[in-house]
């Protein structure tokens, strides 16, 4: 049999943020939230009239409960939850709080695994043809669109292109993925001709080569591929909105990430009789 509980939960719990906050050094917002999942599992203890420290029992319960009607929590906070009664019983255990190893007998429960959306080729079609090529931004959006989905690059890697990296002439990009890792990718024609037309016309006037003493013109045959109305290299976030407004003005609903352009490359590819190695060599993940 456990010995008698002779520390409080109350006071478990707070010499543990304090270690928290004192040893770890974690930001306010982290420290609340652990409070929060910590002080509500001691009242549903309190409810049970269960002992917190005599064994895993309660926190199993209580974990379950939260998966149950009428307020089943998501997935990622419930084992949110499950983390910090581990880990705080972890921190128990090593101070001494409890003589049982509770932590060890609790399991997290498995993170989902989130499925990447994929477009159809008539959805993906809709959000190519959003961007307004009558404008300069337009151009340069329809050419990143296009890119992506032709190659089924990852945005970082199109965003770190530069102008030498893509050889038009030859219809290629040269791409620097994960693992500094370098591959080749051929460009279909709608794409290299989206490509063509953006570095012809949209991107010299977006760098401001065309005003005398602006000192960029060097840039219009180097520097980055994609660049913003102020001539420096596209951002991430900028990129996330293209794509979003791509998706609003084409009327293709759901969540749209860069990545979903990527995933719906691979996918079409291989509904159309795509060998896999090929495929994956062409993502970058051979």
């Amino acid at each position: 049999m456990s010995r008698a509980v002779a520390v409080p939960l109350d006071d478990a719990i707070e010499a543990y943020l304090t270690f928290l906050r004192v040893e770890r050094g974690l930001a306010d917002a982290t420290m609340r939230a652990y409070g929060n999942d910590l002080q509500g599992y001691g009242r549903y203890l309190e409810r049970k009239r269960a002992n917190w420290a005599s064994g895993a029992q309660g926190a199993i319960d209580y974990l379950a409960a939260l998966t149950r009607p009428p307020r089943v929590l998501k997935p990622s906070s419930h084992r949110r939850k499950a983390a910090a009664i581990r880990a705080f019983y972890r921190f128990c255990f090593a101070e001494g709080l409890i003589d049982k190893d509770i932590a060890s007998l609790l399991d997290l429960p498995r993170a989902a695994r989130q499925l990447p959306d994929t477009l159809d080729v008539a959805q993906v079609e809709s959000l190519l043809e959003a961007p307004d090529a009558g404008t300069q931004l337009g151009l340069r959006d329809r050419a990143l669109l296009e890119l992506l989905y032709a190659c089924g690059l990852r945005v970082s890697e199109a965003l770190n292109l530069d102008l030498e990296d893509v050889a038009l002439s030859e219809g290629s990009v040269r791409v620097i993925g994960k693992g500094d890792r370098e591959r080749r990718l051929p460009v279909g024609d709608v794409a290299l001709a989206a490509l063509t037309k953006y570095v012809d016309e949209a991107r010299p006037a977006l760098l401001g080569v065309t005003k005398p003493g602006s000192g960029k013109s060097a840039l219009k045959h180097g520097g980055p591929l994609f660049v913003s109305v102020r001539g420096g290299r596209l951002s991430r976030m900028a990129a996330w909105r293209v794509i979003r407004h791509a998706a609003l003005v084409g009327g293709v609903r759901g969540r749209v990430t860069p990545h979903t352009l990527r995933h719906s490359f691979a996918t079409h590819l291989l509904e159309g009789g795509a060998d896999l190695r090929v495929v994956q060599e062409l993502l970058g993940h051979a």
